[in-house]
């Protein structure tokens, strides 16, 4: 009786622990957000950033940075290292406040974003210059996302 009173306990332990919710992978992750004017310049050659070339590169799809579809939406994203990141090309949204842009990472940043100051200024409501530096919140957004004019 006393192992049928365990077995018990332990299936409805086992249960409630199932029927709890998930933690949200995709959940929003603070970050900080700077800006630098090179990246609105849409001349600029890709060979200048991180995601030049190599397997992961982006100069050979795009080769300007106002080729990048969403442009004047780059950066750099914490999340690339350097040379050849599998993250080059990655759209992320940021949010801040109420409002989100969608960037697209093509060089490495790693003390937060660092994004041009067209885009910090459509993030920030034109506060970019005022602000300097903000903290944010992103997540891994959709390509097309960025593709857009959102």
């Amino acid at each position: 009786m006393k192992s049928f009173t365990s077995a018990l306990s332990l299936l409805a332990l086992i249960s409630s622990a199932l029927a709890a919710p998930a933690s949200d992978a995709a959940a929003d992750t603070s970050v900080s957000v700077s800006y630098d004017t090179a990246y609105d310049v849409s001349g600029t050659s890709m060979d200048t950033v991180s995601c030049s070339d190599g397997t992961y590169g982006l100069a050979s799809k795009w080769p300007t940075f106002g080729s990048v579809p969403g442009f004047p939406r780059i950066g750099g994203a914490p999340t690339i290292p350097g040379w050849n990141s599998p993250n080059c090309g990655t759209c992320y949204g940021l949010t801040y406040g109420s409002t989100t842009i969608y960037i697209t990472a093509i060089d490495a940043a790693p003390g937060g974003f660092n994004i041009g100051l067209e885009a910090m200024n459509l993030l920030t409501d034109n506060q970019a210059e005022d602000l300097g530096r903000i903290t944010a919140t992103y997540s891994v957004a959709n390509a097309e996302q960025c593709a857009g004019t959102a």
